[in-house]
């Protein structure tokens, strides 16, 4: 008997995520991202009920609104400067950059557009306001041991993701 999805198993996948309208992949993992079902967070809590009850080879795809998960887009978190304004390493596109508000709260904003005379960033989770569709192959699943469980599922490496980003699609 196959071993199944559920709370306290080690489950190892890969993912992409493909836009609804232009079938364009947005994210793919590049190897297995492992993890201990129930005990990490690492996928929208929809997309880890829906994995429950599945094996190893089974493929699934969800779709889903990412405005349910991040909100809907504000064009108020888009800023455009003088290039000259910014620090030369954060001139890059597609580069993360944290930014701290007077209420101590952090916020990651991302280069979207360079130019030679401006920068635009964007806090925008880059998934807002997109329909999305999770394709997912699940390619183990075992029960964890208790060592695994105790560290929360936590591993050496974090997963990388080809726009660079970490594999949590669940953070905003």
């Amino acid at each position: 008997m196959k071993d199944v999805i559920a709370d306290n198993k080690y489950v190892e996948l890969k993912y992409q995520v493909v836009d609804e309208k232009t079938n364009e992949a947005l994210i793919a993992i590049e190897y297995p991202l492992p993890y201990i079902h129930g005990v990490n967070e690492i996928l929208s809590p929809e997309i880890s009920r829906v994995l429950e009850g599945h094996a190893a080879g089974d493929i699934i795809e969800v779709p889903i609104d990412c405005n349910d998960l991040y909100g809907p887009r504000d064009e108020s978190l888009v800023f455009t400067d003088n290039i000259e304004n910014v620090p030369e390493e954060y001139r890059e596109l597609g580069m993360t950059i944290s930014m701290e508000n007077e209420k101590g709260d952090i916020k990651n904003f991302i280069v979207t557009r360079l130019d030679d005379k401006t920068i635009t960033i964007d806090g925008n989770n880059p998934l807002c306001g997109r329909k999305v569709i999770f394709k997912l192959e699940v390619l183990t699943v075992r029960d964890a041991t208790e060592k695994e469980i105790l560290e929360g599922g936590s591993f050496d490496e974090a997963p990388i993701i080809e726009d660079g980003t970490l594999a949590s699609l669940n953070q905003q």
